[in-house]
């Protein structure tokens, strides 16, 4: 019964902008913790944001800091990731995951989504 339903992949241009949506359903959604991942072909699955329940504590990786902006709405059940500057080495598949932070900034995912395709060109 839990989904996590990601929306907003597509094709840009390098320099562009796009915005993830992951919507949750069948899930206290302001309990858990909510993170993206990416991977893409031939390369490792890497974190790239994570947000605690209230948005109050976020962590990203260092290949995405200062272009990517996580973000939540409760309210909504819905977790973004706006996505700026965008170079060809993000295209990849993302993938919202809800779970659980640790104080060391430890993502521990429960749920995933099944995936979006993000890529951009040169």
């Amino acid at each position: 019964q839990v989904q996590l339903v990601e929306s907003g992949g597509g094709l840009v241009q390098a320099g562009g902008s796009l915005r993830l949506s992951c919507a949750a359903s069948g899930v206290t959604f302001s309990s858990y913790a909510m993170a993206w991942f990416r991977q893409a072909p031939g390369k490792e699955r890497e974190r790239v944001a994570a947000t605690n329940w209230s948005g109050g504590s976020i962590y990203y990786a260092d290949s995405v800091k200062g272009r990517f902006t996580i973000s939540r709405d409760n309210a909504e059940n819905t977790v973004y990731l706006q996505m700026r500057s965008l170079e060809p080495e993000d295209t990849a598949v993302y993938y919202c995951a809800a779970g659980s932070l640790g104080v060391s900034g430890t993502f521990y995912p429960r749920y995933w989504g099944q995936g979006t395709q993000v890529t951009v060109s040169s």
